[in-house]
């Protein structure tokens, strides 16, 4: 009765979506206060069922119940617990599932925060997350079904992808569909602001937070993505411009963009059509992403499945889009801006060249990644982009914005005058052209890498310059040094914050330039005994060995590492993984990390006795920067999200 009990559970949840969606626009319209509530009320009762559903799924795959067909493609009886677990939204009528019951999530907590703070925006946007929440309940009830049974039962499932089996599975995934799910919330209320009439700046502040969570977990769905990639897939890199990659990326550049050019609106009053233009195409980037992954249009090591439901959410994607710019067009004169850009050297400007070049880079992505659909269905001819047309465009766009972060934040409003400009930025830049000079003098060859490291220290310098500067006007107030420097982040959290992001980010590009300009990688074929250098590393095989796992054979290869940084010697092994489902094998990577390079060793082919084995060896310089600037635009995040203590101090 399981199968029944989930499915039903979805059907109900759906009913009442639809029920709350058009109550909640109803209620509005007219002001009838019950039937809003009746809606909300129908929200919770959502939000339980799905919850229900969930819980059977997990119930299903944690007892192998192979008479629902989802559950006996996705695992087997050799799959550890631990992927059991994670293997509920392994493909991909689970993770529609998890998908619904996050955004079912966030429209309780909406009820639970907004009900009172936004009276007039409050049941529109119910309706809108309502409406969202019906369209993904109507693809788990009529495209793919989760509770589908399978006739007849088989004594054994297909098995998770392997590639699947890894840690990453419970934190890249969540990560990512939090914030794909986070954005629908500012989505809702810029429509409810469209609708009303209210598109000052309440929708803005209402979403803040929001916003900056949603934008924080899809960047740590990227990053954790970035992780995956590398210690898994054996390739040896970390972002290849895969589209599932770069339909992830889309909605980050955007939404980015929209962090950034609400801080004008605030300040100036400008910018009103244009922020709420970037809202809904953050969230229109969202459905287009899952409609890439889960559609079976394209080719990629990430995507799902070739599933049915493209039709759905491209149709939907279609009504979004389509309704989204009829409000806007309904309300173009009450988008006309209060304030007027007074010149090109202003902070205004500024911002407005960051969302030029962070909207370029997304329709650069964009363009990249259908146009092989498009040679496909145009030509019949399916041309491949690769990542040097994506790197050729993007890196000076990337670059620039390097440098907008540390001009932004330091020009001044309105007009800069050159003693801003001199008081500000003489120093940082020469900080920056002393280190360009110096990484030269080091034999920096790459003219790309020299830049990039110098805008680092550029845009670092006028992070420091800022700080000391308002540390040194509370230490004049009277205040000792780390109470002034505490105090200084927990009342301006949100611009702090932001730099502390911007740092994350700085650490992020150097491990981005080191590992592209000065990674080195050979592929051997050695006996045993036999060793090979790289950069001062010496690898000698030492032999294989075969082991018997639960679900799939593993042939692993020792080697045994020495170099003078490491001391001792290192045993690395890496392995090959042959499952029973799949064709060839699956890389079981080994690898050496360090602060200033990876080892990285990868098994390739081998002898039957053992005596020979090919391997690919890779010294990968400052990869571990990229991992360490996760974590500190995790803190700059958290400080951002903080209540702004000037409100209350």
């Amino acid at each position: 009765m399981t199968p029944e009990l989930g499915q039903g559970a979805l059907i109900v949840a759906l009913a009442l979506a639809v029920y709350g969606a058009g109550g909640a626009a109803v209620g509005a319209r007219r002001g009838h206060t019950a039937l809003v509530e009746s809606a909300q009320h129908a929200a919770l009762g959502v939000f339980g069922l799905i919850t229900f559903a969930f819980a059977l799924l997990v119930y299903a795959f944690l007892t192998f119940d192979f008479s629902v067909r989802y559950v006996a493609q996705t695992t087997n009886l050799g799959t550890p617990f631990y992927y059991r677990i994670t293997g509920v939204w392994g493909a991909l009528e689970g993770s529609i599932v998890l998908w619904g019951w996050m955004l079912a999530l966030f429209t309780l907590i909406v009820i639970l925060r907004h009900r009172e703070r936004a009276r007039e925006l409050y049941p529109w946007v119910l309706m809108v997350m309502l409406g969202v929440l019906a369209f993904f309940l109507s693809v788990m009830t009529i495209a793919a079904p989760p509770f589908q049974r399978l006739m007849p039962v088989p004594a054994d499932g297909r098995g998770l992808n392997p590639l699947l089996e890894d840690t990453g599975m419970i934190t890249h995934p969540l990560a990512l569909y939090l914030g794909f799910t986070g954005f629908t919330v500012p989505f809702a209320f810029a429509v409810a602001a469209l609708v009303t009439g209210r598109v000052g700046d309440a929708w803005i502040a209402l979403t803040r937070r929001w916003t900056i969570t949603a934008w924080y977990f899809l960047s740590l769905g990227l990053l954790i993505g970035g992780w995956w990639s590398y210690h898994v897939l054996g390739w040896g890199g970390y972002w290849a411009w895969d589209p599932v990659e770069n339909a992830a990326f889309m909605p980050w550049l955007t939404g980015t963009a929209f962090l950034h050019s609400v801080m004008i609106q605030e300040r100036r009053r400008m910018l009103k059509l244009w922020n709420l233009a970037l809202v809904i195409l953050t969230f229109s980037l969202t459905l287009f992403g899952t409609f890439l992954t889960r559609s079976g249009v394209i080719a990629s090591v990430h995507a799902f499945t070739q599933g049915a439901i493209g039709a759905f959410f491209l149709t939907f994607l279609g009504v979004v889009v389509l309704v989204a710019l009829g409000l806007l067009a309904w309300r173009w004169e009450a988008l006309r801006s209060e304030g007027e850009l007074d010149s090109v050297v202003s902070r205004e400007s500024a911002f407005l060249l960051n969302n030029v070049f962070l909207v370029a880079a997304a329709f650069t992505v964009f363009f990249g990644t259908v146009f092989p659909l498009l040679s496909e269905a145009l030509r019949g001819v399916k041309v491949s982009v690769g990542a040097p047309f994506f790197n050729q465009v993007n890196v000076p766009l990337f670059l620039s914005l390097i440098f907008l972060m540390g001009v932004g934040p330091l020009i001044a409003w309105r007009r800069a005058s050159l003693e801003n400009l001199r008081r500000n930025f003489l120093g940082p830049i020469a900080l920056g052209g002393m280190g360009a000079a110096f990484f030269a003098l080091l034999g920096v060859r790459s003219a790309l890498a020299v830049l990039a490291l110098a805008l680092t220290l550029f845009v670092s310098a006028t992070i420091a310059l800022d700080f000391f500067r308002a540390t040194r006007a509370r230490l004049r107030a009277g205040e000792r040094l780390l109470p002034a420097m505490g105090g200084l982040l927990a009342r301006h959290n949100r611009r702090y914050g932001g730099f502390v992001v911007h740092l994350g980010i700085l650490v992020i590009a150097v491990g981005v330039t080191g590992s592209q300009a000065w990674s080195v990688h050979t592929e051997t074929t050695l006996q045993r005994g036999e060793a090979a250098e790289l950069a001062g590393y010496r690898v000698r095989f030492d032999g294989l060995a075969a082991t018997e796992e639960s679900n799939h054979f593993k042939v692993v290869g020792t080697f045994t590492i020495t170099n003078g940084r490491l001391g001792s010697a290192v045993i690395m092994q890496p392995s090959k993984k042959f499952y029973p489902q799949e064709t060839s094998p699956i890389a079981g990577v080994d690898y050496w990390i360090g602060l200033k390079e990876d080892l990285y060793l990868v098994l390739g082919d081998f002898t039957r006795d053992g005596g020979q084995a090919t391997v690919k060896v890779q010294v990968n310089r400052l990869v571990t920067w990229i991992w360490i600037g996760g974590v500190v635009l995790t803190l700059g995040a958290l400080l951002a999200i903080l209540p702004d203590r000037r409100k209350t101090v």
